[in-house]
């Protein structure tokens, strides 16, 4: 595998680019591939075999790019897919529940810790599981958020609706007097703002895009596997519909212009 060759990124839509965002701040002598699962989002609600399914086509197209590393920029698809992936492919292959959960960990002073995701997210209990590996005497609280990417994909970031919907969800963990929120999805960065306003100063958010960068630079190090080279322009953008829409919106969040987005029939990919 060539030092030079790509990372292949993915999520169910522009979430993930909040992963792409951090990469390219963090590593920027690295190239990336980037697949957004537009036409089948949001992901959050669909059962665990479907999860898998799309991620299974998802990495076949990537490794088609001859990607060198694949990260799973969808904590649903984190939860639900990564484990059985990364025994089908011989490629690392990372997702964004461990690397947030590890500094939501070591973030909490009182012990007390929300996550909000997709349902998927929620309902598989992963990161209470990482969590309470890593110290049993935290308390967990999860709270579900279905609404969040639907009104992020449709670009209703600073709406007065995202604000209402936002009290409504989180409210629900202030009362547990958590003093950490992970945002469990790649799109609810892209919400900061709102989600701030809704906590007060006193929660800290838990970011897992900044940290899934960080555990990205490690793995590509420790295999050997870093560019070392000049920082990288050529990255590719890829969606399963609706490029111009995502491109337009990829240009409002990343630090390097998108020039192009091409449609995927991801169909295609099916094992």
């Amino acid at each position: 595998m060539s030092n030079l060759a790509p990372i292949g990124v993915f999520d169910s839509g522009v979430g993930g680019l909040t992963v792409v965002k951090e990469i390219m701040n963090q590593i920027p002598d690295e190239t990336i591939i980037y697949f957004g699962d537009t036409a089948r989002l949001p992901y959050g609600s669909k059962s665990k075999e479907t999860i898998i399914t799309y991620t299974r086509q998802i990495i076949r197209f990537l490794m088609t790019k001859n990607v060198k590393a694949v990260v799973i920029a969808c904590n649903t698809a984190s939860a639900f897919a990564l484990d059985t992936v990364k025994k089908e492919f011989d490629v690392p292959i990372i997702g964004v529940v461990k690397p947030g959960a590890k500094v939501a960990a070591e973030t909490t002073k009182n012990g007390r810790i929300g996550v909000i995701g997709t349902e998927g997210t929620i309902q598989s209990g992963i990161y209470n599981d990482f969590l309470n590996k890593t110290n049993p005497q935290l308390k967990v609280y999860g709270k579900a958020c279905p609404l969040f990417v639907p009104l992020v994909e449709e670009g209703l970031v600073d709406d007065s609706v995202t604000m209402e919907m936002a009290r409504r969800y989180i409210g629900e963990l202030l009362i547990n007097d958590i003093d950490t929120l992970v945002l469990g999805c790649t799109h609810y960065p892209l919400l900061r703002n709102t989600i701030r306003k809704v906590v007060g100063d006193k929660v800290e958010l838990v970011n897992p895009a900044y940290e899934t960068a960080q555990a990205l630079n490690v793995i590509l190090k420790e295999k050997d596997l870093k560019s070392n080279g000049i920082p990288k322009t050529d990255h590719k953008f890829f969606v399963s519909d609706g490029a111009d829409k995502f491109k337009k919106f990829a240009n409002t969040i990343l630090p390097c212009e998108v020039v192009e987005t091409k449609d995927v029939n991801i169909e295609n990919y099916s094992f």
